[in-house]
């Protein structure tokens, strides 16, 4: 099969990494995938890291010019399927597809948890798809109920996660490794900065804690750097609080941390961050916020908090800090759950199978 993934956003985050890490396994696999993208998206220049070809198409938005584009790329260009995951790619996509006469299989990826609307544009665009792939099973109920669409048809499959690259290792080690104070702890959230994923939260808790030998790391980057660096001066934490950026190996820094914090108020399926901190035995604290419980039960494998709550946040990173055998006991069967359920090997023959049925279904 030759596929065709095709991304509207610019921005950089677990939904585009999904693309790029899925993409390189099925190339990997022997399958023929390359990602079409708009020219300044992130993607385009990450994707080479990856060993995955990238068009260059003008489809950020829902436009005649990245309509005409798409549409003359997949007359001109065998392809078997185009897997949308953004709206414009989507819309796009789905109209190309629609006024050909030997169009691929389209399939579509929905990587979050936003509510989506009933109006017919939405029944027509998802009813279009020979198959529709969530991140969360809680975010495939919601389109079949809200969109009547066929249970058959939707399938839920979270990103996932190469178990040996993200592992547990010794700690001390790790933070010497990043020039980290051996004597310190740390707390850590990897995300991208985006509103939703509850980094001024994490501040405000964090500012609670009055532990002089208690860092926070905060990787990542994105829009909210700048609230989020206004709060860290607001709440005069700036020595205890770590920007490093967007980082090319996330597990190193994983590994390094005491507790690992994901306060998410919206937006989320099965985030990546959860699934890579479970594979480091890293003792969590998360929120009920998407489908983010399909991967964590509260006691057994992380504390989970109200999303919004500071004060409750606080208390759990508290109990996590003082408590060491439920902190490992946790982040033992955090790594035992994300091994058995989440692992890259599960993800690529999910897809696979799903590929495989769009396009023969489409043969007949």
């Amino acid at each position: 099969m030759i596929i065709l993934h095709t991304e509207a956003s610019c921005g950089w985050g677990g939904q585009e990494i999904r693309i790029l890490e899925e993409s390189r396994g099925l190339i990997e696999r022997g399958y023929r995938v390359s990602v079409a993208c708009p020219a300044h998206a992130r993607l385009a220049q990450e994707a080479g890291r990856f060993g995955v070809p990238v068009t260059e198409l003008p489809i950020e938005f829902r436009t005649l010019a990245g309509w005409q584009a798409l549409r003359r790329y997949l007359a001109a260009h065998q392809v078997d399927i185009v897997n949308t995951h953004s709206s414009a790619d989507s819309w796009l996509a789905a109209l190309a597809c629609a006024t050909m006469k030997c169009p691929p299989a389209l399939v579509r990826t929905r990587h979050i948890s936003a509510p989506v609307s009933r109006h017919f544009p939405n029944r027509w665009l998802y009813h279009r798809a020979a198959a529709v792939v969530t991140t969360g099973e809680s975010l495939r109920r919601h389109l079949i109920e809200k969109l009547t669409l066929d249970p058959a048809r939707i399938f839920s499959v979270p990103t996932g996660i190469d178990t040996h690259r993200f592992c547990p290792t010794d700690r001390i080690a790790a933070k010497r490794a990043l020039g980290l104070n051996t004597h310190e702890r740390h707390v850590g959230i990897v995300a991208t900065l985006r509103s939703w994923k509850g980094h001024l939260y994490l501040l405000e808790a964090f500012a609670q804690l009055d532990q002089p030998d208690l860092r926070l790391i905060v990787v990542g980057e994105g829009p909210m750097r700048g609230p989020i660096e206004e709060a860290i001066r607001h709440l005069n934490i700036a020595e205890r609080v770590m920007l490093v950026g967007q980082q090319a190996q996330p597990e190193q820094w994983m590994q390094a941390m005491d507790v690992f914090c994901l306060p998410s108020y919206a937006n989320e399926g099965v985030p990546q961050a959860i699934l890579q901190a479970m594979l480091c035995a890293l003792p969590i604290v998360t929120t009920p916020v998407g489908a983010i419980l399909e991967a964590v039960t509260d006691t057994e494998t992380a504390l989970v908090v109200p999303p919004k709550d500071a004060a409750q946040l606080a208390k759990a990173i508290t109990r996590l800090l003082e408590e060491d055998a439920l902190a490992t006991r946790l982040g033992l069967a955090a790594r035992d759950t994300a091994i058995t359920y989440f692992s890259r090997a599960s993800m690529l023959d999910r897809m696979e199978s799903i590929f495989s049925s769009a396009h023969t279904a489409m043969r007949k």
